[in-house]
């Protein structure tokens, strides 16, 4: 049995949400390997909407196993929130349906304050970060001085793990101009919560060793997207955890070989929220047209999304940090009724003609798109289940993309109904 790691291959909002879901029925268990609650998703299941942002997509589907790994950072009271959330739309949440690694660290209230404090900082170039308190979070997982998901059982060392970590924290708070942090009040919201939480940890990593030993399908899920690597994405502009595929082995405890298929999961055309270089940006009403059509909001914050034309440069790229075995072409309907495509096959960089994206930021910055152009096509693709019923025009951009990138498509959505897909490659069975 194939076990299969999805990542978005852009900046994110790919439609991970759809995919997942599309995949979760087939898979046994369903493990997020990385991220926080900072990425939300979008599921429509039988008309119904969930959105989700620290649980993985395989919870709103019965009879599976949804695991939280150790490459995650989670913000506890935002978790019991969410499963009361989804509980109240008729999804039960166990301790048999969700497991927490019991290493994962924690995001505490004072992560998101100091998070929200240096973004507000005057002369500081902003990161466009959510305020959420991931970066901090991962910072002290770094540092060596998090709180853990089993360091809730002990208060003896939850009171040290706390002190630590407020030393650290304190000192920043007194440079940003914040009060110290109140110890007590801290531990009181960790000690009331930890029960709560204990209630779903587990080893994860043995968990899923004995998985694999018995044949069951599992599908690591990541948050975010590859351009958002803490490595490999637009720095500093990026998450701060690396999402690409190799991350799925450590996020969860696997070694390297549990990874059988990498699905990288790709956008028709590209956007991004918040700061950051975009080359193929479109600030004119062509950009406004596929932001309204693809109704381009975050599931999160509501923030507009930046959008351009498809910029087969960067897929490139990522497919080959992540090693995608096939990608998950996604919103193609929303480029029905364009007269004329463009994608983006190479950067100008100050007369340069170059085939990927340098690392050097101000270079990243002073890149422009040279762009190929296509027919685009007047009838309808929403919904289109097989190859017949999409235009000519529409296949040939689906091919064109797939010469560019250097990576065939696996699968087509065409609506984000999980039924209106197109399946070319079975990840389970490849």
């Amino acid at each position: 049995m194939a076990n299969v790691v999805v990542v978005g291959a852009q900046w994110g909002d790919e439609g991970k949400g759809k995919i997942v879901d599309w995949l979760s029925e087939r898979a046994d268990v369903i493990a997020r390997f990385q991220g926080g609650h900072n990425a939300g998703h979008t599921l429509v299941i039988d008309g119904e909407v969930f959105k989700l942002a620290a649980l993985p997509s395989g919870i709103v589907r019965g009879g599976k196993l949804s695991v939280i790994g150790n490459g995650v950072v989670l913000d506890p009271w935002h978790l019991l929130g969410e499963i009361e959330g989804i509980r109240k739309q008729g999804v039960e949440v166990s301790p048999e349906s969700l497991m927490i690694a019991e290493n994962t660290p924690l995001i505490l209230p004072i992560h998101g304050e100091l998070d929200r404090a240096r973004e507000a900082q005057n002369g500081v170039a902003k990161i466009g970060t959510t305020g959420r308190g991931i970066g901090p979070a991962y910072e002290d997982k770094v540092g060596r001085r998090a709180i853990r998901v089993a360091d809730l059982a002990d208060k003896k060392t939850l009171e040290q793990r706390v002190d630590r970590a407020l030393m650290h924290h304190d000192a920043l708070r007194r440079g940003l101009g914040m009060e110290p942090v109140d110890r007590a009040d801290l531990l009181a919201k960790l000690n009331e919560i930890a029960p709560k939480i204990l209630a779903y940890a587990a080893p994860v990593w043995k968990v899923l060793n004995d998985k694999r030993k018995a044949g069951k399908r599992i599908l690591f899920e990541g948050a975010q997207g590859a351009l958002l690597d803490i490595d490999f994405g637009t720095y500093p502009f990026v998450t701060s955890s690396n999402v690409i595929a190799g991350q799925a082995a450590t996020g969860v405890g696997v070694g390297p070989n549990a990874i059988d298929f990498v699905l990288g999961i790709v956008k028709a055309y590209t956007t991004r929220v918040g700061e950051g270089p975009f080359p193929a940006e479109l600030n004119d009403a062509d950009g406004q047209r596929l932001g309204e059509r693809g109704h381009e909001f975050g599931t999160n914050t509501g923030r507009q999304r930046r959008c351009g034309w498809f910029d087969a440069v960067l897929v490139r790229q990522t497919c080959a940090t992540s090693g995608v075995s096939g990608i998950a072409f996604t919103k193609l309907d929303v480029l029905d009724g364009f007269e004329t495509l463009k994608i983006c096959v190479a950067y100008d960089l100050d007369g340069k003609r170059l085939d990927y994206l340098p690392t050097a930021a101000d270079q990243q910055a002073r890149c422009t798109p040279i762009y190929e152009e296509m027919p685009g096509w007047s009838e309808s693709t929403e919904g289109a289940r097989s190859w017949a019923e999409l235009p000519a025009a529409a296949i040939k951009y689906v091919r064109r993309v797939e010469e560019l990138i250097d990576c065939p498509v696996a699968m087509l959505s065409t609506s984000p109904e999980r039924e209106d897909t197109i399946l070319v490659t079975d990840p389970f069975q490849d």
